[in-house]
């Protein structure tokens, strides 16, 4: 793992302003109800490529491109928004995660890294090359106690990237049940923490994992009511309820977890008419607000983009 700081360290940054940098980035655990005049669609620029989706405690989404790695910020009470983070080309921005200091989690996809981006400023303030893999992809973070933790999902394993502090990726294999799926497919896409908070849960290749982070181990989450997630991609969890965005088939799926996250029971299935491939979700008050990819229609400087919501 190597390590670029195109601006000075993250702590040397934020110094003592971390407090007025959350309120101006909209971080923090508390959220307000979407006013009912609020928009459950509002565009995203042509040809952005979105996949990933963040939201902190103010009505602002994140969403980064896939086209060039930018990140686009909207304002959830108005629908409108702009560029936040300049892209370039070779880059990727695809899932993302706002912590509660206001910065910004990216997961660089083939290009093999984790950047951290100001949420308030839109500056790049480091990058983490996490793998020299050949073809690598990474997918999807959370943030879990000290570290962001990314999926690869051409390789068995998850990077852990420190937060709040210095110090090293840390590189965890996945053994146990995982599953990897061959050579050039993707495996693992989106994690959540587990409700005891001793681990993660992660979707792989149609199922659900759980994953110890001190050993790696990952024992496989028993469904009921269906016989696998497929197409499985976002997760968004709300205590013991994980919500799981089947992207192609245009559907979330509601789960009722018990405690260490060993069963996952089906309760019902979210439909909306403008799901059109959403790949990733994050939860604003008592709704869902999704990116649609649209990988069935071209992916062109052309193609048109958008963001739904839909309640809980």
């Amino acid at each position: 793992m190597t390590r670029n700081h195109p601006q000075p360290s993250r702590r040397t940054v934020l110094g003592g302003a971390v407090a007025a940098l959350a309120v101006a980035a909209g971080t923090g655990t508390a959220q307000a109800a979407p006013g009912s005049g609020w928009p459950t669609e509002f565009p995203l620029p042509d040809g952005w490529l979105p996949e990933g989706i963040t939201i902190g405690s103010r009505p602002y989404a994140y969403m980064g491109s896939r086209a060039d790695g930018g990140i686009y910020r909207t304002d959830l009470r108005t629908g409108k928004g702009g560029v936040l983070h300049e892209g370039a080309a070779g880059l990727a921005s695809i899932g993302l995660k706002l912590d509660r200091d206001g910065l910004l989690y990216v997961a660089g996809g083939a290009g093999g890294t984790a950047r951290i981006v100001d949420a308030r400023t839109g500056e790049l303030l480091t990058t983490y090359q996490l793998t020299r893999d050949a073809a690598p992809f990474i997918n999807d973070v959370v943030l879990h106690e000290d570290r962001a933790w990314f999926t690869d999902s051409r390789a068995a394993v998850l990077h852990g990237v420190p937060r709040g502090r210095r110090g090293e990726v840390r590189a965890l294999p996945l053994t146990g049940e995982w599953v990897q799926a061959p050579a050039g497919t993707n495996s693992a896409n989106g994690l959540v923490a587990s409700p005891d908070g001793r681990g993660l849960i992660v979707v792989n290749a149609g199922q659900l994992y759980t994953v110890d982070l001190r050993s790696g181990h990952a024992t496989k989450v028993t469904l009921n009511g269906a016989t696998d997630v497929a197409g499985g991609d976002g997760l968004v969890r709300l205590g013991r309820t994980l919500y799981v965005v089947q992207n192609r088939l245009n559907k979330i799926t509601v789960w009722d977890l018990d405690r260490k996250a060993t069963t996952a029971t089906l309760t019902r299935t979210i439909t909306d008419p403008r799901f059109d491939v959403p790949t990733t979700a994050a939860r604003y008050g008592d709704r869902l607000y999704l990116v649609n990819a649209r990988f069935t229609s071209p992916q062109t400087p052309e193609t048109t983009f958008n963001a739904v919501a839909v309640s809980l």
